[in-house]
Parts: C-alpha cells; sequence; structure tokens
C-alpha cells in the first residue's frame, strides 16, 4: 500500500501509472533552491524512494527553468548563520542537500532528469546525480559557483569529473561558462537532447520504459555503479562542505553575492 503524500510548498509530487514526477515549483524564481524548497525536495525524494507504487522517477522544474542553484537572498543571510556572521552553508549542505542527493544516487530506481532551460549550480548537481540527463536543445548546464567566490558542490566535484574527465571538469568549475546542450552531449555530461517541444513527451515515455522494466535489475546496476565511480561519494560531499564553508568566510564571497545583487563584475581580491 502506498504511503500517504507529504504536503509541499514548492515542490510537485504526481504518481501515476508507476512514475513518480517530482518537480521543482518556484517558477518566478527559475526554481532555485531556497530554505523551504530544499525540505521540500528532499520529503519529495524520500516518498517516491520508499513508496512500492513508483518504479522510475523524473526530477524536473516548472516553467523555463529546470534550477537557477541556489537562492543567493537565503545564502547572504537569511538562513543559519556561523558564530562569525557567515552563511553557515557547512549546515545547510549535511542536513539538506546531501541527503536529497544520496537519496537518489541510493534509490533502487531509475531517476531522470528532465532538463529546460538553466541547469545551474545545486541546480546542475541535482541533474547530475540522476541516473540519465535528458534536455531540451535550448537547456545549458553551468558550474556557476566560482562566480561568486564558491567552489562545486552537492556533487558536482564528483560527478562532473566521472562524467566528462578532469579536463573539461577543471574548465567548467574554473571558468563557471555555460555549456549549451548540443556541447554538453558531445562531452558525455548528459544522455539525450530532444526538441523542447518534445522534451516531456521523450521523458515520459523513457519513465515508462523503465515502470514497465525489470525492477530489481535496475536497482543492481545502480549498486554496481555507485560501487565502482562513487564509493567515496560520502568522503567527496564532506570535503565539499568543509570548503564551502571556509569560502563563505572570505570577502571575495561577500563581494561576488553583492556583485549578483547589484549585477555588475565582481572585484574579487583574493582574501
Amino acid at each position: 500500500m502506498a504511503s500517504t503524500q507529504p504536503q509541499l510548498e514548492t515542490v510537485d509530487l504526481v504518481i501515476d501509472d508507476g512514475v513518480g514526477r517530482v518537480t521543482l515549483n518556484r517558477p518566478d524564481a527559475l526554481n532555485a533552491w531556497n530554505r523551504q524548497l530544499g525540505f521540500d525536495l528532499l520529503a519529495a525524494i524520500e516518498h517516491v524512494a520508499t513508496d512500492p507504487a513508483v518504479r522510475a522517477v523524473i526530477v524536473g522544474g516548472a516553467g523555463r527553468a529546470f534550477s537557477s542553484g541556489a537562492d543567493l537572498k537565503d545564502i547572504s543571510g537569511r538562513e543559519e548563520v556561523t558564530p562569525s556572521g557567515r552563511p553557515d552553508v557547512w549546515r545547510t549542505l549535511t542536513e539538506r542537500y546531501h541527503p536529497i542527493i544520496t537519496g537518489i544516487r541510493e534509490m533502487g530506481k531509475p531517476v531522470i532528469a528532465s532538463v529546460q532551460g538553466p541547469a545551474v549550480g545545486i541546480g546542475l548537481s541535482l541533474a547530475l546525480c540522476c541516473d540519465l540527463i535528458v534536455a531540451a536543445e535550448t537547456a545549458y548546464f553551468l558550474l556557476a559557483f566560482v562566480n561568486i567566490g564558491f567552489v562545486p558542490d552537492g556533487g558536482s566535484s564528483l560527478f562532473v569529473p566521472n562524467r566528462v574527465g578532469m579536463a573539461r571538469a577543471t574548465e567548467m568549475a574554473m571558468l563557471g561558462e555555460r555549456i549549451p546542450a548540443a556541447l554538453a552531449l558531445d562531452w558525455g555530461l548528459i544522455n539525450r537532447v530532444v526538441p523542447d517541444d518534445r522534451l516531456d513527451e521523450e521523458v515520459a515515455a523513457l519513465a515508462a520504459r523503465f515502470a514497465a522494466g525489470p525492477t530489481l535489475a535496475y536497482a543492481g546496476i545502480k549498486r554496481e555503479i555507485n560501487h565502482w565511480q562513487l564509493h567515496r561519494m560520502g568522503e567527496q560531499l564532506e570535503l565539499e562542505a568543509r570548503l564551502q564553508q571556509e569560502m563563505a568566510e572570505t570577502d571575495d564571497f561577500v563581494e561576488g553575492v553583492s556583485s549578483f545583487a547589484q549585477k555588475r563584475p565582481p572585484q574579487f581580491t583574493g582574501h
């Protein structure tokens, strides 16, 4: 018997014909992650992972974006803060974001990321932790952390080099430039690119195929891949969180967030 679905404010959860569709629903903010979305997304992922009625999962975004990353209004001080007055990003990552990422990776069910528009920062990390990524032609992918004086988190420092290799991962992380869907496909960052108006149809067909397939075999395949490619994921997530907290204490981070809010180029000083 399926368990009762959680009550969510910023995420939609629909279960139909064996497919659980989890949709980030802050379209006016391009599905940026604020405190509530973190709680809601974690609840949704925990539900589809344990609901026996769900045999395959789709993760997507409402409106014109998959996710534009973390909501900087929250990061810049509206969430928990450290004794120094800086954002407690370590706590946010370890208590809220990491369980989402590990929950998807350890879920014994296929998870498809359906990406339109931007998949940026933690939004990109969310897409990358899924088993397959299907993107619309106009989608793009961006490790934007460096642009505000941050380092990659949400597992992206592990997922990106695993998918595209060290050279391209370093370029993405250090340059912080957009990777269009076609180039992302060429690099091996994602699995498929489809016309924008066919994204929902193609993803739904793939999810239906998974929902009708050998569930236990899919779970076993994920365990094999995790064991070989991601066996140090917990250690890497912890490293990301510690380094990110170090970055949050810097003047460059303050300048990065300020310049973003003021829509001007940042003036980093290395402090």
